[in-house]
């Protein structure tokens, strides 16, 4: 057969490349024929539909038999809608000062999800017991929001990565006080990948309550998921995602991306390939005088310090984005469809930039 006429047209170059997100990103062709193969017919909507069911079988050979999947439409949805869950209208959440809930999400978890967050400065993204009593404090006093959450992002903002030991000791410390603990997993594929560990060593097995699993950065084409570990920690969940307008009609297909992801090895693969691409970006970029690697490269970003002006020039060549602009800070990141001479080819650059 002939392939269906479109009066669509290309409008980008896809030969252009860059370092700025993994959301830049197409999405993997093995989602895209997933796509392709739960469309036609009609299916049941509002997440009544047999990939969504499916879904649920493959979330729990991941995170355990008690999870449950809600599928949602984007990264941020998932965060509101998850802390939601586990909060009350008079609770707070503690979190990373670098937190994406706290510094990228357009002040949504407070503004939309009602929530306040109490956020604690931290060396390398990573929260800690310590650091977590800079802000568990004052559950009887009327006059400050009651923290009821721990919310840690895995990995990191900085590129950084909790053990399941870590995450451990997070959990035992918030449930000893009372608190629940969300993971915010936007890239948990990534960090699964650097551990060498299934997703499950650093989230059901360790004590996480509730998490938001992240597909878009690791080759979906839209759609995250909440995935409710501990059911007795949440209520209502459905009417809440509805409440919070992240609830699809036509759910399958969200949730067929999720499964072409998860039902097999896709989502480590690619998650494999953008971490080995941050590593041999870190390894070309050390090699650069003047060049300062700020984090320790776990995942797959990169952050370093360089001269601002190289910095510019060098952006008019790739994108990428500034992390910290006055302190000449950048982020570099790395997808699952970064090649080895994107790589080479950004080094050369950067180096070429530094020489003059």
């Amino acid at each position: 057969m002939n392939p269906p006429r479109t009066d669509a047209r290309r409008h980008h170059d896809p030969e252009v490349r860059g370092f700025a997100s993994d959301n830049y990103a197409g999405a993997h062709p093995e989602v895209m024929a997933a796509l392709a193969l739960a469309n036609g017919g009609h299916q049941v909507a509002y997440g009544e539909d047999d990939y969504t069911e499916n879904l649920q079988r493959i979330v729990r050979g991941h995170f355990g038999p008690t999870a449950e999947a809600f599928p949602v439409f984007n990264g941020t949805g998932a965060n509101v809608v998850a802390l939601q869950a586990v909060t009350d209208r008079w609770g707070a959440v503690i979190c990373a000062e670098s937190a994406h809930i706290n510094v990228d999400e357009g002040g949504a978890p407070e503004r939309m999800g009602g929530l306040k967050l109490l956020t604690v400065p931290t060396p390398d993204g990573k929260l800690t017991p310590e650091l977590i009593d800079r802000q568990a404090y004052g559950w009887e006093d009327e006059h400050r929001a009651m923290p009821q959450v721990v919310s840690i992002t895995q990995s990191t903002e900085l590129g950084t990565l909790y053990t399941p030991e870590e995450i451990r000791a997070i959990c035992e410390h918030a449930h000893a006080r009372g608190m629940k603990v969300h993971l915010d997993g936007s890239r948990i594929a990534n960090a699964a990948a650097s551990l060498n560990v299934p997703m499950r060593t650093f989230t059901n097995a360790v004590g996480v309550d509730i998490l938001s699993l992240g597909g878009t950065k690791n080759g979906a084409l839209f759609g995250e998921a909440v995935v409710v570990i501990n059911q007795d920690a949440v209520s209502h969940m459905k009417h809440l995602r509805k409440l919070s307008m992240q609830l699809a009609s036509k759910m399958r297909f969200v949730s067929v991306q999720l499964e072409a992801l998860l039902a097999k090895d896709l989502w480590l693969r690619n998650a494999r390939h953008a971490n080995e691409m941050a590593q041999r970006l870190a390894e070309g970029v050390r090699a650069a005088h003047g060049v300062e690697i700020l984090y320790p490269v776990q995942a797959n970003g990169v952050f370093a310090r360089l001269p601002h002006d190289v910095s510019e020039r060098l952006q008019k060549r790739f994108r990428f984005y500034f992390w910290d602009e006055p302190a000449g800070v950048v982020r570099w990141m790395c997808s699952f469809d970064t090649t080895e001479d994107d790589v080479d080819a950004f080094v050369a650059a950067l180096k070429e930039e530094m020489a003059r």
